[in-house]
């Protein structure tokens, strides 16, 4: 990877370090048969079942950040792989739950232990996934994420 330039902006860092993420984690996923895609789906999937939510396919889209209709392309691909269960919802027949598999569970839980290790490498200079420095970036970048965008700034204003 080519140095970061000394007069590199905001936007330019977080593009750069995004996709090198992205990147990172589809090449140490693809073992398992997963993309990054597919593990944030399993991953979060995981993590709102450990929390005793069983999401629909919107709250999952809602809880990623990714549309609607990739989550629902994406949760098809994953039950077609065994890794997902799609069921209606009896209380609400437009709604689609979503389960981990037997399966889906173990290749979760080891594609997030891989995953994890790629994020200690990666917040190694900041002192690990302990450190306060971490800790003080995490509420950042959860500042950043927070904040609304609008397409067109000026539209908005007037």
């Amino acid at each position: 990877m080519s140095p970061t330039p000394e007069d590199a902006t905001p936007g330019y860092l977080v593009w750069r370090l995004s996709t090198k993420w992205r990147v990172a984690v589809d090449r140490a996923v693809a073992p398992l048969g997963l993309t990054h895609a597919q593990y944030a789906l399993l991953a979060s999937l995981h993590g709102m079942r450990r929390a005793g939510t069983r999401p629909s396919q919107r709250q999952l889209a809602d809880h990623t950040g990714l549309e609607p209709l990739y989550v629902s392309k994406l949760a098809r691909a994953l039950e077609t792989a065994g890794l997902l269960e799609r069921a209606r919802d009896p209380q609400d027949p437009r709604a689609v739950r979503l389960t981990l598999t037997a399966e889906g569970g173990e290749v979760t839980r080891r594609a997030i232990t891989v995953v994890q290790g790629l994020l200690q490498q990666l917040l190694e200079p900041l002192g690990g996934l302990d450190s306060e420095r971490t800790r003080d970036f995490t509420r950042e970048l959860a500042l950043l994420l927070d904040t609304p965008l609008h397409a067109d700034p000026e539209t908005e204003q007037s």
